[in-house]
């Protein structure tokens, strides 16, 4: 398995930097069933009360609310395309990274504030402020410079794990639609 060296992910980081920061396309979406459970699909429902509708986050989130319920700010990941070309190198030996909106976006904290609202299709997605630093999963998968990469803070801002969002209105996202600021 070939991962990327330290050197090589710092370098990447003014191409990742240049993509857009609104009207963005939406390049790839992924539905996750069950853990390690991928499916790269044309569409998605999303919604408020529900998440994506059959996805795990409404079962098995990762972060819950202090009653157990699941943590609205992660119904939905936004990774950015150009941040899972540069270290998803194995595509045919290593699962998707699993974000269910893969977009060519810049999503520095900067670009995007916490609180921005963003359309997906018909859907809308705010910004939250909790953030993605990625699991273990991310580290054997992409490497330990991948995820180092990700959580140094020179590169926090720049949340390159990608975005996690809240859904504040149901809708339905295909792939070739836009990303952009309500």
């Amino acid at each position: 398995m070939t991962h990327r060296t330290p050197e090589q992910l710092q370098a990447a980081l003014a191409h990742i930097r240049a993509a857009p920061t609104d009207n963005a396309p939406i390049e790839m979406l992924c539905f996750r069933p069950g853990y390690g459970q991928r499916q790269i699909v044309d569409r998605l429902e999303l919604t408020v009360d529900r998440g994506i509708p059959g996805e795990r986050w409404l079962t098995a989130p990762w972060l819950k609310m202090p009653d157990g319920r699941p943590d609205p700010r992660i119904q939905v990941s936004i990774l950015p395309k150009r941040v899972m070309d540069t270290v998803w190198q194995d595509r045919s030996g290593t699962v998707h990274p699993g974000d269910p909106i893969v977009a060519d976006i810049e999503t520095s904290v900067d670009s995007l504030p916490v609180g921005t609202r963003l359309q997906a299709g018909t859907a809308v997605l705010e910004v939250s402020d909790a953030f993605n630093e990625g699991c273990v999963k991310w580290k054997t998968r992409y490497g330990t410079a991948a995820k180092d990469w990700i959580v140094t803070p020179e590169n926090r801002p720049l949340r390159l794990r990608g975005l996690l969002c809240r859904i504040v209105q149901d809708g339905v996202v295909r792939v070739g639609d836009r990303l952009h600021r309500v």
